[in-house]
């Protein structure tokens, strides 16, 4: 990258930074209970010794802003890699069912453990611990039947993709309806909201279950991002460059499945972060992947941190579940994109 654009990217990202922790100020500073800016730094560097401000700030907001920053983190991610895969800008983990797969798989732990995930306050950290690795057989199944229906000829068929990941997407929104209405009403209760997209019950503990999975598929998927670049070509050409074009897709594609299934398992199904934060990074800093990876990354949890912002303070004091604060937004851009690509 000459040194222009590489000045250039370097203030986009200190922008994105700075959209951030905006997001962070507006989120911890305002709710049901109002804080200066002096009072929370003092709080956060302990210089105060209001028990009230440390509860409102380590136990209830601290969490849920951390969370809606990996969330939109690993989502976006997730998003960037599989629109880089099937050469499609419309693929999404939401749209093609891969988030609707890891939810059944989460939805189906809940029901046979009786565990409500969004009203836990943390002391069942083995349940939390697992409801990753749930979800992530849950996603892994989904991505297999959606690319394993979706190949014509020896090739991904871009059309049979979005048709199975519909299909796939809708089967297993029904297997989650269905499990969640054989629960008692307390269990339905707390798996509706989860499904709908829900971080406000956020603690440390589900922060601890899914950093790992961010921090170590994170870094591995920047690494192999310059693979995405070479996915744009014909795939004849792709093996004549010496690279095993099926087996670093399926890596890839499981990867992918791994965030998403550690962004499910606490926070519910959020869809199209995925979608918009790729096209939102590739308008910032062009197509490559090894710069469109990073913007990605932070453009979803911008968008997130935002969004969750807005559905805890805009019909207060009821919370709108972020995901359907993220839906609103996302289907009009997903049609935007939808006629655009026409």
């Amino acid at each position: 990258m000459p040194k222009r654009k590489k000045s250039q990217f370097f203030i986009k990202i200190t922008i994105l930074f700075l959209l951030i922790f905006i997001g962070f100020y507006l989120h911890v500073t305002n709710g049901m209970f109002d804080m200066s800016i002096l009072e929370v730094v003092n709080t956060l560097v302990g210089l105060e010794d209001n028990e009230k401000f440390r509860l409102v700030i380590f136990e209830l907001r601290l969490p849920r802003i951390v969370i809606a920053i990996l969330v939109g983190i690993g989502l976006a991610l997730a998003g960037c890699v599989l629109q880089g895969i099937t050469k499609n800008d419309l693929a999404d983990p939401g749209i093609l069912g891969i988030n609707a797969g890891a939810g059944a798989a989460v939805v189906f732990f809940m029901y046979f453990f009786q565990f409500q995930a969004v009203r836990t306050d943390g002391s069942e950290w083995l349940n939390i611990m697992m409801m990753p690795l749930f979800g992530l057989v849950g996603g892994t199944i989904a991505a297999a039947i959606i690319f394993v229906l979706s190949y014509k000829n020896g090739r991904l068929d871009v059309q049979r993709l979005l048709l199975t990941g519909i299909a796939i997407n809708s089967g297993f929104g029904a297997l989650s309806l269905y499990l969640s209405l054989k629960m008692n009403e307390k269990d339905f209760e707390s798996a509706a909201l989860w499904q709908a997209g829900a971080i406000y019950n956020a603690n440390w503990i589900f922060i601890i279950s899914m950093l790992p999975w961010i921090l170590i598929l994170g870094f591995y998927l920047f690494k192999k991002s310059y693979l995405l670049d070479y996915f744009q070509l014909e795939d004849n050409m792709v093996v004549s460059l010496g690279i095993h074009l099926e087996r670093e897709k399926v890596i890839l594609l499981l990867a992918s499945v791994g965030l998403v299934s550690a962004c499910v398992s606490v926070s519910g199904s959020i869809g199209f972060i995925g979608l918009m934060a790729p096209h939102i990074a590739r308008q910032l800093v062009g197509v490559k992947h090894r710069y469109v990876v990073p913007v990605s990354a932070l453009s979803g949890a911008a968008l997130l941190v935002f969004s969750d912002f807005i559905g805890k303070t805009l019909f207060a004091p009821s919370e709108l579940a972020v995901g359907i604060v993220v839906a609103i937004i996302g289907i009009p851009y997903f049609l935007y994109l939808l006629v655009k690509s026409r």
